[in-house]
Formats: structure tokens, sequence, C-alpha cells
């Protein structure tokens, strides 16, 4: 029997930072010199996931080609192996591979077999499935290699018992959903058990664009018991100790387990950590919104101050005639509350002056409408962005997924901005997460929780005035998005026709404004981004009345 030390490097994910990852890389392979027998890198440590048309490039090849000699290089004073994520061509072809140094040369390459080609995963675009065997030894001791989806199929695993491999390795880059966690761990848990092996599961943390990678890399023993699990949302580097050998000898050396967050926890983390990764790697000064004194900006701002300090966050209330007092009092008390940048710019003489430019072309006396909501809205919006570009601060927008869905958002006007923290959170969300929020310590008043949700663009509006109860609304989202019902589905199951067919009518109807909006955060199964690909233009709803 032997004991085996294997460091999980959980590194922050920054697409295109190849030099900057491999120097990451020999810095930490220096630093675990003599505590740990190899270092495990997630996957596809130099480029980043998902790289997308980069991987296209031959430049960026080249470099990375220059970052993997320059790791090799280094590591010939280094005594442990590096196991390193990147792309790299074989006889003309692409493969995500696993790449094994030791000492001054490349000693294994693994490249991943298995291809997501669903949901956000667009890997057969540029990989071929690869061939080669699994095995490898790290100190003596046989160990199976696994990239990700490998582990989804009892393929890789097979081969590991038939190559009597003591321990499974798994790179992976898994993008965030909610409990995607508990999904990961019962398929490896089953594989572990499959193999009679522990099984080492190491993951990215951070965000790229609208993709969330949580961290939490673990350790399930040969028994499924899962005995070792990384931080969430940040960076995280463990050294696992393992006695490798007969099932009944494997011994895990294990710290207390972090407790399960609870679903908002966890959703108001991935929220965070993709709004700070955005402007951050994106080198924003900070972030600029409008605040309301409504829920939406409300959690939005209190978001941004959790995830930038509230020196990076300014804060703007644009009033019109038919903005409550009630809403100017919450939105200063709750700038004051967080201590961010706080302003008042009235729309009023901007609003009134577009009315009076359209004369020429709609004439005098129309009577008040969309038309006019819509330049409220559009007001503030040149406001905003002009605060934006004179301060290099990125403008947030801060519309909620229900509203997206139905398209109740003003196109150039209250859906401005960079990036959206809100992007994929239905409405019903949106409360609970103010709750929680309030939870650590008041971020948001009260009374901005409690009042019925309104735009605030007429007289006495309420948003249910136009729209079903939020309560309602989202089901039918859910049901029609996430799940693919359909109409009759849908009513089957309890709903009223006439609201699950005007529902289901705006969703087909707005998607050329979601395809016009700021990138955000995907938090469900189904977010409208790149796993949703609806045509704009199409006659498949025109039954729906």
């Amino acid at each position: 029997m032997q004991t085996l030390c294997i460091a999980m490097a959980q590194l922050s994910l920054h697409v295109g930072a190849i030099e900057e990852k491999a120097t990451r890389i020999i810095q930490l392979a220096v630093s675990l010199d003599g505590q740990a027998d190899a270092v495990v890198f997630p996957e596809m440590t130099l480029t980043g996931y998902p790289a997308e048309d980069l991987l296209l490039r031959m430049d960026v090849h080249e470099r990375i080609e220059s970052a993997l000699k320059m790791i090799v290089e280094a590591s010939l004073d280094i005594n442990l192996d590096i196991l390193v994520g990147a792309p790299v061509f074989d006889q003309g072809q692409m493969y995500n591979a696993l790449i094994q140094i030791r000492q001054g040369a490349e000693v294994k390459r693994y490249y991943k077999r298995c291809l997501p080609n669903y949901s956000v995963f667009d890997e057969k675009r540029y990989f071929g499935p690869g061939q080669q065997d699994c095995l490898t030894e790290i100190a003596g001791v046989p160990v199976a290699l696994a990239i990700c989806e490998d582990l989804w199929s009892d393929e890789v695993m097979a081969e590991a018992v038939i190559s009597q491999a003591k321990l499974m390795i798994s790179t992976n880059a898994s993008p965030y959903h909610l409990r995607k966690q508990q999904q990961r761990v019962q398929v490896v848990k089953e594989r572990a058990q499959q193999g009679n092996m522990p099984l080492l599961y190491v993951h990215w943390a951070g965000a790229q664009d609208d993709l969330i990678f949580d961290g939490c890399s673990f350790v399930v023993d040969a028994t499924g018991r899962l005995t070792e699990q990384a931080a969430a949302f940040r960076e995280d580097v463990r050294i696992v100790e393992l006695r490798c050998g007969e099932h009944d000898e494997y011994i895990p050396y294990a710290q207390a387990l972090p407790p399960v967050l609870s679903e908002d926890a966890e959703i108001y983390q991935a929220i965070t950590l993709g709004l700070r990764d955005y402007v951050r790697k994106n080198n924003f000064n900070g972030v600029v919104l409008g605040l309301s004194g409504g829920i939406d900006s409300a959690l939005s701002l209190a978001i941004a101050v959790d995830a930038l300090g509230a020196e990076a966050v300014e804060a703007i209330m644009l009033p019109s005639e038919y903005t409550s007092q009630i809403s100017l009092d919450d939105a200063r008390a709750q700038a004051q509350m967080l201590g961010v940048n706080y302003h008042v710019l009235p729309i009023t003489d901007s609003y009134q002056a577009l009315q009076q430019a359209l004369v020429p072309a709609l004439g005098e006396g129309r009577p008040f409408g969309v038309t006019d909501e819509n330049l409220q809205a559009r007001s503030r919006g040149v406001l905003l962005m002009a605060v934006s570009n004179a301060t290099g601060k990125m403008l947030l927008t801060t519309g909620n997924k229900s509203e997206m869905a139905v398209g109740y958002a003003t196109l150039y006007g209250d859906m401005c901005g960079g990036y959206n923290a809100l992007k994929d959170v239905l409405k019903t969300r949106v409360f609970k997460l103010a709750h929680y929020r309030n939870t650590l310590s008041l971020a948001i008043p009260e009374r901005v929780i409690s009042r019925p949700p309104s735009a605030e663009l007429a007289p006495n509006q309420k948003d249910e005035d136009s729209l079903p109860p939020y309560e309602v609304l989202d089901q039918i989202i859910e049901r029609y998005v996430d799940y693919d019902q359909s109409a009759v589905d849908i009513i089957s199951a309890g709903f009223n026709d006439v609201d699950v067919k005007r529902i289901l009518r705006l969703i087909g109807q707005n998607e050329y404004k979601r395809r016009q909006s700021a990138p955000g955060p995907r938090i469900s199964q189904r977010a409208f981004t790149r796993e949703r690909r609806y045509p704009l233009t199409s006659a498949f709803d025109r039954d729906l009345g």
C-alpha cells in the first residue's frame, strides 16, 4: 500500500490569459514541491473554458505551445507531476487534452473522448474524440485520467478497471446552474462505486461571460462517500492524501465538509461572482445603475456593492412626474444604507423636449400611450449611458427573466447596459433573493420588497395591470422555456388558457428584444442565452391567437 498526495488546484477562470495561467501553474507547482506527488489543474487550463472561436486562431495555438514549453522547462527542477489542460493538435485534428508533465518532459497526453454538444456546450465544433488509453502512473501508482463529460459515460471507468487503476482523476469545466453540484457528486459517486476506486474531481471557479463555474472540487472514495470538497465560487488549493491499495484499505484525508448552501444563498453567490468577474476582467472602473425605488434595481444595487464594493458603484435616481415619493425616499434610503455615490437626475425636461420634437411627425394632442412610456425609459437610458461614458463605469441593467421573457422592457431604454445580474432570475426568485440578502445585513428597505411592483411610467401603474400575477407568470415561463411544455400541456396543468396563449405568444414575439439584451449569469438549466436558440422570424406561435 502506498500513500499518494494530490493537490487539487481550483483556479479562477480567465479565458485567453494563456501566459498568465502558465506563470500561475509554475508558481503553484514550485510552492507545492515536497508537499504533493502531483498537482492537477482544471480542464482547458491554459485557454480557459469556453474559449469558443479563439480555438480556430493559429496564433492562439502558437501561444499555447509556447506556454506548454515554458511549463515543461520549469518542471525540470520541480519534483512533482503537473497535470494541465490545453487544446492541442495531433495529426491535423484538434483535441481537448490533459497533459502530464514530469521533470522536463511530457509523459502522457490524454484526449477527451466524450464531447458534449448540447445545452451550452459546442465541443464538436472544435474537437475530435480521443482514442488514447486513460492509464498513467503517479509516484508508481496506476492512475486513470478523464476529462469532464467522460465521467457521464461508463466507458472510461470500465477501461480503468481493466487497467487495474487505483485512482481516477478528472479535470473539469462544468458550467453552473442551480443544484448542479449535487448532480455532479451523484454521477461521480456512481463512477467510484463502479470502479471500486476513489475519484478526484478538479474544477474551475469563476465566471466567463454568461457562464458561472462554481468551484467545489471534490473527492469521493471507493464506497461513493464524499470525503473532501473545496470552497464554492472562489479559488482554492487542497492537498488530498490517499492510501492507494485494496478497497478496504482506502483511507481518505478529509476535512470537515462545508455546509450545503440554501438555493437562495447559492444563486446569490453565483450572481455576485458573475458580476464581479465580468467587471474586473473587462477592466471597467465599476458600475452605474438607475435606482428606481423598485425591487429589481434595489437587488441589483445590493449585488453590485457585494461584488465590487460601495466605492465602485454609482446609483442614479431619474424621476419623472409619475415617480412616487415613496420611490424617491426608498432609493435615497438604500443608497445611504449601502454608502454608494448617489445622484438625482430628473428626466422631465428631456422627456418633454422629446415629446415636442415628435409633434411634426405625430401631431399635437395625441393620447398618452406606450410611445410616451418608452420615451421616459429611453430618456433615462440616454442619461445613464452618458454617465457611463464619462466615468468609465459600466451601465448595469436591472430587468429580470420574467420581464425579458414577455418583453416587458424598453429596447434602448431600461434595457441599456453592458451586463444584467438578474437576466436569468424570475421575478418570484427576485423577491426571495431580496429577503435572503437582508438576512445577512440590511441592504434593501423592507418597503421596497413589500410594495406591488410598478414601472411607474403612467399614472397609478402596476405590473399586474399588464401581466398575470408573477406567481402564475413564472410557472408558465418555466414550463414553456425550461421544460419545453406545449400550450396544451400547460393548460392541462390547470392554467388559464387565455393567459397561457398570450404569454407564449409574447415569448415568441419578443425574441428580437432578448437577442439584443445585455449578457448576464446563467443560473437555470435553460437561460435566454446560448442554450436556447430560437429564430427571430417564425410562424410557430401564430396559432396561439
